[in-house]
């Protein structure tokens, strides 16, 4: 075994490469780094335990199949959560597997976050968490993406197939609607 001098970004890149290359040990090693936030992403995707185990199989077959096509733009990680969530797209639409409910927001210009920091600092965990469950799913998903994945803008939009001026502007409205709901008020919609 030799030591990587590389960093761990950089250590997933080569191992996308490798990947691309035919090495199965290096789908292995990647698999085995991003296992347990790759499944979670998978269980919130998806409408039970089995249909999130059979995304994550397809998932790993799609990487298998397109590491050659990893542009290198944003991180390895958001390219797996990308394409989880592809997967699971394509499961919706095929039928094939029980998919969560989602909804489509339209892209909406938003202000500059304003007052949402200071109640999100103020917040407990427990009081976020339960907040957290009122918003809709679009804003689950964005929130959880960040905060919990912690995706750049352009990991985000690498990962949610959108520009990174809408990822801007759900996050915004994701983050007011989660201060309206710590509030205790109507969530803007």
């Amino acid at each position: 075994m030799h030591q990587l001098d590389e960093s761990p970004r950089d250590d997933d890149r080569s191992l996308v490469a490798r990947i691309a290359d035919g090495d199965r040990c290096a789908l292995e090693t990647l698999y085995g780094r991003h296992r347990l936030s790759l499944f979670s992403y998978c269980c919130r995707l998806m409408a039970d335990r089995k249909s999130a185990e059979e995304l994550l199989q397809d998932t790993l077959v799609a990487v298998w199949q397109n590491a050659g096509r990893y542009a290198g733009q944003a991180s390895v990680r958001a390219w797996l959560l990308g394409i989880a969530r592809r997967q699971a797209h394509n499961a919706r639409r095929r039928g094939r597997m029980a998919v969560a409910e989602g909804e489509v927001l339209e892209m909406m210009e938003a202000p500059e976050p304003g007052p949402e920091e200071a109640t999100l600092d103020r917040a407990g965990c427990a009081e976020i968490a339960q907040a957290n469950t009122m918003l809709s799913p679009l804003h689950q998903e964005i929130l959880r993406l960040t905060f919990v994945h912690e995706l750049s803008y352009a990991g985000l939009a690498d990962t949610l197939g959108v520009p990174v001026g809408t990822v801007k502007s759900r996050l915004s409205l994701a983050r007011r609607e989660l201060r309206a709901a710590l509030d205790g008020r109507e969530t803007p919609r």
